[in-house]
């Protein structure tokens, strides 16, 4: 976990430098890696890594492995373009590089990740690619669903996945999302202000069979993209009766291995 403060510490880092780069809604990491002489490289290094940064001979250098997918403009590419500015932006990433206390490795991105280096070159990535300055404007006046965190998702430029961790962070609807894998809970998130109800389900548990996601495997035909209006028992232990409707809707990725499930009050 990374700590409140130090997560305002890697906001404001990459707000500064996002600033200084905006181009067209999207931050430019290829002009912002160019003035602070970072060589990058696309190139094939089979399965091995999504991203590296690796001090060699004086100078910076970002691998980006195009054999999974990151290439100079898919979302993929620009979050692990994003990361590896992370390693170097972050102080104590590139000292620690730089100085041998840190060895080069390849980053990969899963939806498990739980080494606290990764998570803060995750964290900022996320910043620098969704600004909170910017972030936030596309859906002040607009009735919540999935599609907003899709069209954020677009207009940034930034993975789904990336986009709904912003969004429960800095959004404009509380949410909670619940990444499951052949009907394993991966991860989730809520937003700070998402109900304090206590849920029936941890990380590495079954997903809730009742709920949309859960019918979705194991169900047949049972694979739901409309928003759904669901009992918060499916997913919760409430400690009172809601007043409003609580909604989930799915999206679907990686050939349906893994299903997100968007859970929100009106």
């Amino acid at each position: 976990m990374i700590t409140t403060l130090r997560k305002k510490t890697i906001n404001d880092l990459a707000n500064t430098i996002s600033a200084n780069y905006y181009n067209k809604s999207l931050t430019d990491l290829e002009a912002a890696a160019a003035d602070e002489e970072i060589s990058f490289y696309y190139d094939h290094y089979e399965n091995s890594f999504d991203g590296m940064l690796v001090y060699y001979q004086g100078q910076f250098h970002i691998h980006l492995n195009k054999d999974r997918g990151n290439t100079r403009n898919s979302k993929r590419g620009r979050f692990s373009f994003a990361h590896e500015l992370g390693h170097f932006f972050i102080d104590e990433h590139r000292i620690g590089l730089k100085n041998g206390l840190l060895r080069p490795h390849g980053s990969i991105h899963e939806t498990n990740r739980r080494e606290p280096i990764e998570l803060e070159a995750d964290y900022f990535a996320g910043c620098l690619l969704m600004p909170d300055y910017r972030f936030r404007k596309p859906s002040n006046r607009v009735k919540f669903s999935l599609d907003i965190i899709l069209n954020l998702s677009e207009e940034f430029q930034a993975s789904v996945l990336a986009t709904i961790l912003r969004f429960a962070e800095i959004g404009t609807h509380s949410i909670m999302a619940v990444v499951s894998e052949n009907n394993i809970v991966k991860w989730f998130a809520t937003s700070h202000d998402f109900p304090n109800w206590r849920l029936k389900f941890k990380t590495g548990s079954e997903v809730p069979p009742s709920t949309v996601a859960g019918e979705f495997f194991t169900k047949r035909d049972s694979k739901y993209t409309s928003i759904e209006d669901v009992d918060p028992d499916n997913w919760l232990y409430p400690t009172w009766a809601p007043k409003t409707r609580m909604h989930e809707q799915c999206y679907y990725f990686d050939a349906y291995k893994y299903v997100i499930s968007i859970i929100w009050f009106d």
